[in-house]
């Protein structure tokens, strides 16, 4: 199984922001199991963003992740260039504009914001390609949208983290199945990479795992992630590896 991840946003071109939502997606997709292999940028342009979607369901992955562009702004243009790729008509989300009424309602009696009414901006963010499933957004606004194209479940979040984080773990990821894999991340005090290749080489073979090395300079540690199918089968490569004579010690992914 494959997936990709296309991140939207004029932004993550020009250096302003760090795409780190990418990386989020990419190690749950791993964990499930999918084996990400592209991850795509482009800026907020309807043309940029609808031919980067075609091009990408046109490899046919299992699953492709896109994020950013769902906002009120007239930058924010996502909805409409996924739904050209696909060949679809936006069309109104009613379900979704009560929500997003509702959201902008809570924030005016809690004082954020002097206006509740859905002016143009909101009522824009509440319509999704033809055929979408709506994806609610517990953070935010604006809804992501769910849809199956040619094979692929194509999901389509918010860009702002925190509201991505949540869609895709309370929305996304039950839609994908269960936890395949774990991902342990460690610091080998070994400084020589290709002393240590062959051992990882090894371990891969023996235990069929995935595990990928990081040097950090000539003169520092290696650092050292194994992708394994449980808790278990990780421990057992790391008692392979020290058993080696290479120490690891653990750090947080």
């Amino acid at each position: 199984m494959f997936a990709e991840i296309l991140t939207v946003g004029d932004e993550l071109l020009t250096g302003h922001t760090v795409d780190s939502n990418s990386a989020f997606i990419g190690k749950k997709l791993t964990e499930r199991g999918y084996w990400v292999r592209r991850k795509t940028t482009v800026g907020d342009d309807v043309g940029e963003i609808e031919g980067a979607v075609r091009e990408i369901l046109a490899r046919k992955p299992e699953v492709l992740v896109i994020s950013g562009g769902l906002g009120p702004t007239h930058d924010d243009v996502t909805m409409l260039a996924v739904a050209r790729a696909l060949d679809r008509e936006l069309v109104l989300c009613r379900e979704c504009l009560e929500k997003i009424k509702a959201f902008y309602e809570r924030l005016y009696r809690e004082g954020y914001i002097d206006d509740p009414e859905l002016n143009e901006g909101r009522r824009k963010m509440a319509y999704l390609p033809e055929g979408a499933e709506p994806l609610e957004n517990s953070e935010g606004a604006a809804p992501g949208a769910y849809i199956e194209a040619g094979g692929t479940k194509v999901f389509v979040l918010p860009g702002m983290p925190r509201e991505m984080k949540a869609m895709l773990e309370r929305e996304v990821l039950p839609r994908l199945g269960e936890r395949k894999f774990v991902q342990k991340k460690f610091l080998a005090e070994i400084t020589d990479e290709s002393k240590l290749a062959p051992i990882l080489t090894e371990a891969v073979e023996r235990f069929k795992v995935r595990i990928h090395s990081s040097p950090k300079g000539f003169g520092k540690f290696i650092g050292v992630i194994i992708f394994a199918e449980s808790e278990e089968v990780a421990e057992k490569v790391r008692e392979f590896i020290e058993g080696r004579g290479v120490k690891l010690e653990e750090m947080k992914i």
